[in-house]
């Protein structure tokens, strides 16, 4: 099996902890050479400078960004490609707080749509000319199993990550003529900060404990436990390597067998 990704470079976002973070390990470990973004520049540092070097001349690097900044986001990955194109894409952003979607405020639907889907489109944008020009890519966002079946208490969530579902797919549709696929991984409750804020938020909202809840949700689980960032990041991984040329255009969902929909 082709995994290996020497030569070429991707940006993975939303690496400063998480799943993100453990994408960019995942993929500096098959040879890549990884460029992390996040908000925070010295974070960011720390983890460039401890990601796996496997062969001689692999670099990594770090552009501090906000999703929620548009024009900021495009200036700085536009010029981190003018010297390094990107044909590795990892969309990632923090999921937004929970609350059910009657409740929601519409500019809430807004803030998150453009920290969401708005943002992956700004950072399609600026990445496509390099791919187009290797005859390769790879571009996968990491979403939720919700784009299956919604989960309760995420209304802003769910009909974002929905969203972002429906554009990856037509964008793997009008892509792949050019040797770019177009993926998307949904984790289940993987243990990261995004799980302990889910917990928090559902044990203000029902008075049980944090503990309780977690043992209700591992009972939805087949595999009786919650992922480990870096099992979620070896989907990524394999989605982005040569051995995945033909897989396009799919939601893979890794959860332990959570989701009952085909």
């Amino acid at each position: 099996m082709e995994l290996n990704l020497k030569g070429r470079h991707a940006l993975v976002c939303g690496a400063s902890e998480g799943i993100g973070r453990a994408a960019a390990e995942a993929l500096a470990g098959l040879g890549a050479d990884v460029t992390v973004l996040a908000r925070r520049a010295e974070v960011l540092a720390e983890v460039a400078a401890a990601l796996p070097r496997v062969h001689a001349g692999q670099r990594h690097g770090h552009v501090a960004a906000d999703s929620s900044d548009g024009d900021g986001l495009r200036a700085a990955v536009s010029a981190l490609v003018v010297g390094r194109p990107v044909q590795i894409l990892v969309n990632n952003t923090a999921g937004p707080p929970g609350g059910s979607a009657h409740e929601a405020e519409p500019e809430r639907y807004v803030e998150v749509f453009r920290q969401h889907l708005v943002a992956n489109q700004i950072l399609v944008q600026a990445v496509l000319a390099g791919m187009k020009a290797a005859g390769w890519g790879r571009i996968v966002n990491v979403i939720s199993t919700s784009v299956k079946e919604p989960i309760a208490n995420l209304g802003v969530s769910n009909t974002v990550r929905g969203a972002v579902a429906a554009w990856a797919k037509t964008l793997a549709s009008e892509l792949g003529p050019h040797g770019i696929t177009v993926n998307n991984v949904l984790p289940g409750y993987t243990r990261t900060r995004r799980l302990e804020q889910i917990l928090a938020e559902r044990a203000a909202a029902t008075g049980r404990s944090p503990e309780a809840i977690a043992q209700a949700m591992l009972a939805t689980v087949p595999a009786g436990r919650f992922a480990e960032a870096a099992e979620v990041a070896a989907a990524i991984a394999f989605l982005a390597s040569p051995a995945a040329a033909y897989v396009n255009g799919i939601n893979l969902p890794v959860d332990g067998g959570r989701t009952r929909s085909l």
